[in-house]
């Protein structure tokens, strides 16, 4: 028996045709921890004390640690849910990306990011999908909400 790596597949693959608007997909809860800050700052090289410096938090009236906007959009990346592994080989490409930051993120809250897919426009060989996000912490909280549009293989 040979291995074929091609066949490796956490979802089976659907084409363009075969999404519908309305459909929502989900990706795993994630709580932000002091190493997801950590790495985050490391990689951003963002050292504004507001990410970091807990006595200066603590001076502006907030609880904890507080993410940067985009530390918290990371956790819509479409390649942590189901849906790009749908996708497959048919994306090419992400090609826009809105995003509104409505409630703080801090130490310690869990988020729950949702991809609710809102267009679906064909042209002759690629079509576009555009999905409304949805990130909301452990409490209900809508703390970030906007569109990403993905290219894709007909």
């Amino acid at each position: 028996m040979t291995f074929d790596p091609t066949r490796h597949q956490t979802h089976p693959t659907r084409p363009f045709d075969d999404f519908a608007i309305g459909e929502v997909f989900r990706a795993p809860s994630r709580t932000m921890t002091e190493g997801v800050f950590a790495a985050f700052q490391a990689a951003s090289g963002d050292n504004h004390p507001i990410h970091y410096d807990r006595a200066y938090l603590q001076r502006l009236g907030h609880r904890d640690l507080m993410a940067h906007g985009y530390q918290t959009l990371i956790q819509a990346a479409i390649g942590a849910a189901p849906l790009a592994h749908q996708m497959g080989e048919a994306l090419i490409g992400f090609v826009e990306q809105s995003a509104r930051f409505l409630a703080p993120v801090y130490c310690g809250d869990t988020l729950y990011p949702a991809f609710t897919i809102t267009a679906l426009e064909k042209r002759s060989t690629t079509g576009t999908m555009t999905l409304a996000i949805t990130i909301h912490n452990q409490d209900g909280v809508l703390v970030c909400d906007g569109h990403q549009t993905y290219l894709m293989r007909l």
